[in-house]
């Protein structure tokens, strides 16, 4: 489809926005901070559909009220997608418009993009522009990010600039964890599968009161466990002990998580909620496959279950992270005061071959070529956050809230070469740094809502906010006889304050439609870059970005409540706009463009067309374009020479070639996503019923990288999972077959440019579920 096409009909989405009916993705029955959210997902065979009420201002509402859009995935969905093994986490790409996730450094590295916007940085120190939030806690650096959901509730992902009411960096969106909580009656809930390379998952919670009225508990459980499935195939000697070859090498995880929530209610205006977590995860870092591309084609060629890997120690990565939580919430007459104190911590390494080859099988001029690996690892982080929040009731036509939040995080993080891990005389045991990272911010915030008549109702918000980053440089990169080389600075501080703020309009047309219209602005802070230290290069900084969002949307319930129907046109600029490209050495370097423009359309739908069948759909399109003729990018190098199709003007720079990115899209933004499930369920003369489910997803062009090649970009990537079971009466117990990625399609999802290396999604996994609840 042309550029020009392709803009008419994403006007055409947004007209449709503005002129027909929307509502959203999935039914959800209650999800206030306190209270249960529902479970179950089989039809009811004359039942409409079941309202959605989300949190996505702070209180809980009805979703066709909330002048925001909203998506929502329920946590029996999620589990469904997740019954294979996957990251809990990255399942969510494809299953929400306008969402997509990926990763280049395995489960602890998971990065989000919302419309388009997001962070290719592989750097242990990124900002991301899309806010993880879980049970209230913003989880900022990127290994609290890839924290793991369960015994969930409720996701919501609130797309576009959400800065006035939430956390930091929301100039993308929000992706909103809600579990389950304590209730005061007994129950519980569990998911045990068993599958393919004997992937085992379990996902549960059980809880209940302990003194009636007054204490209730609820304790949760994730375990995850999948065999090494991937054979190293280097035969040759290999120079850091690297012990080859080896069958079922790598590929293997285990994933091991704990919660434990205690609610108190000691008196009818007070409610306390502890939580406290804790994870232990060790498994594989994601896997290069070097030369999995050839030049001039994005067809991925490498074997999916083999590599020929000659360092890197097959690829390890561990991490323990622990948390917890205290929320009160004090009810003042008229209005409640809730405070949210929480504090995360996490240690751990991830370890790669990043060459994604062993040097001697891909020579260059008859040499060995390619020698490379990294470790990260974080000593120590400390992530501290306190929020007060001061909100009215619900009655009447005039609401408000105002608040103050405090976020402190402080790192300590090691960055090792390859030369630290040689047993040969090459061995350099100096070849890494170590970096101390703090990052401080403080904001004022407050929102005001005001009925004008019975169906109108205008919202605005603003906040403050104050971002300081600061990267010292503890231990440089030296020679192995210690001899120090680095030139660089050793210290970094940036800070800035800018207002974060939107204005909506809500438009209650009928009790069944909706229509609403929203502006608003939001502000990502400074960044510094200290890895490239490693390397002996200085270290690089961008600028704190803008975006200015303006959307508008219809949400509906048609056809006797059988039909809900949610969409959304908007439109943006990120000025001075974050992004990350590479340097010789394959290390990220940040740098500001002047600007970037994004508009689209998105849209769900869930219909009950027929007793016992339900169908839910969503599809995003989206033009995303880099505008600054200033702006270059490095291209896929190697030894001097560029080994892939540029497609974009390039300049010489000494040895080095870079790329004009003016007038290309973002990177991991696709123009176009579908996704799509159906259920339906036979009714059985025992009060059970038989049912098969299955859902997909479609991603349209994606490109990788912020040049243009005939070699770094997705497109028309599709993948499938189904499900057949019975359910017994009343919902008790349910057991299936299921099956992910059905139709073991291998999907390019990232990619290490100058050894033209890919990274595949997930394999097919066959397996048998159970689950049930009391």
């Amino acid at each position: 489809m042309s550029r020009i096409a392709y803009k008419n009909v994403v006007l055409a989405g947004i007209a449709m926005a503005a002129l027909t009916a929307p509502g959203l993705v999935a039914a959800q029955q209650t999800s206030p901070e306190f209270v249960q959210t529902g479970q179950s997902g089989a039809t009811d065979g004359s039942a409409g559909l079941e309202d959605i009420v989300v949190t996505a201002e702070r209180r809980s509402e009805n979703l066709q009220r909330v002048p925001v859009s909203v998506g929502v995935v329920r946590g029996e969905d999620l589990r469904a997608y997740t019954s294979g093994g996957d990251d809990t986490l990255l399942a969510l790409a494809g299953r929400v418009p306008s969402l997509y996730a990926e990763t280049t450094t395995g489960r602890i590295f998971p990065r989000f993009y919302i419309r388009g916007l997001g962070n290719i940085d592989f750097y242990l120190g990124a900002s991301q522009p899309v806010s993880i939030i879980q049970d209230d806690v913003v989880l900022e650096h990127v290994v609290l990010k890839s924290n793991p959901v369960y015994d969930v509730g409720q996701i919501e992902v609130l797309r576009g600039p959400q800065g006035s009411l939430f956390g930091r960096n929301t100039t993308a969106g929000i992706i909103k964890f809600d579990t389950l909580r304590p209730t005061q009656t007994f129950e519980g809930r569990a998911q045990a599968t068993y599958g393919s390379y004997n992937t085992v998952t379990f996902d549960g919670g059980v809880g209940g009161p302990i003194v009636q009225d007054k204490v209730a508990i609820r304790v949760s459980g994730l375990y995850q466990h999948r065999d090494d499935y991937v054979d190293n195939r280097y035969e040759g000697a290999s120079a850091d002990g690297t012990v080859t070859p080896k069958k079922n090498a790598m590929g293997g995880f285990d994933e091991r998580d704990a919660r434990l929530q205690v609610l108190l209610t000691p008196t009818e205006t007070l409610s306390i909620l502890a939580s406290a977590h804790a994870r232990d995860y060790d498994g594989t870092s994601t896997l290069f496959l070097r030369q999995a591309l050839t030049k001039g084609s994005n067809e991925p060629n490498a074997p999916r279950n083999s590599v020929i890997y000659d360092e890197a120690d097959n690829n390890p990565q561990a991490y323990k992270t622990y948390g917890g939580s205290l929320k009160a919430g004090l009810d003042l007459g008229g209005a409640t005061l809730t405070s949210i104190t929480a504090y995360e911590t996490t240690s751990g390494y991830s370890r790669g071959d990043t060459d994604g080859g062993a040097a001697s099988v891909y020579p260059v001029n008859g040499v060995a070529n390619g020698f490379g690996q990294s470790q990260g690892q974080i000593r120590d982080l400390d992530q501290w956050t306190q929020e007060l929040r001061l909100a009215s009731d619900d009655a009447g036509r005039f609401r408000w809230q105002v608040g103050g939040f405090y976020f402190d995080s402080r790192d300590t993080t090691d960055f090792y070469q390859r030369a630290f891990f040689l047993t040969t005389a090459g061995r350099n045991p100096n070849n890494w740094v170590r970096l101390n990272n703090v990052n401080t911010s403080w904001a004022l915030f407050g929102q005001a809502s005001y009925a004008v008549t019975d169906k109108l109702t205008i919202t605005a918000g603003a906040r403050e906010t104050k971002d300081t980053k600061k990267t010292r440089l503890v231990k440089t990169a030296d020679t192995a006889a210690g001899a120090v080389t680095y030139t660089g600075r050793r210290f970094v501080r940036l800070s800035d304050t800018k207002p974060s703020w939107d204005v909506s309009a809500l438009y209650e047309a009928s009790p069944e439609v909706s229509l609403y219209a929203r502006v608003a602005r939001g502000f990502r802070g400074p960044t510094i870059q200290g890895r490239s230290a490693v390397f002996n290069s200085d270290f690089t900084t961008a600028d704190s970005e803008t975006n200015t969002s303006y959307e508008a949307g219809i949400k509906t319930r048609l056809f006797d409540n059988k039909l809900r129907l949610n969409a959304t046109g908007f439109a943006y600029r990120v000025k001075n706009i974050q992004l990350n490209g590479n340097d010789v050495n394959g290390n990220g370097v940040l740098f500001n463009a002047d600007k970037a423009d994004g508009y689209g359309f998105e849209a769900d739908a869930e219909l009950r067309p027929i007793p016992n069948l339900s169908l839910t759909a969503g599809v995003s399109l989206l033009h995303t374009e880099i505008k600054d003729p200033n702006v270059y990018a490095q291209v896929c190098q190697l030894n001097g020479v560029v080994v892939c199709t540029v497609n974009d003007p390039t300049i010489r720079v000494g040895a080095n070639t870079f790329a004009s990115i003016d007038g290309n899209p973002l990177p991991n933004a696709p123009k176009y996503n579908l996704n799509f499930a159906a259920r339906y369920d036979v009714p059985l003369g025992n009060g059970g019923r038989a049912f098969v489910a299955t859902d997909w997803n479609m991603q349209g062009y994606t490109n990788l990288v912020l040049y243009r090649t005939d070699e770094f970009y997705a497109k028309d990537n599709f993948e499938g999972g189904a499900r057949i079971g019975y359910e017994a009466a009343g919902g008790a117990y349910e057991i299936a077959l299921f099956a992910r990625n059905i139709t073991k399609e291998k999907n390019l999802k990232g990619v290490i440019e100058n050894y033209m290396a890919a990274v595949y999604n997930e394999p097919r996994v066959l397996g048998v579920s159970l689950s049930g609840r009391f």
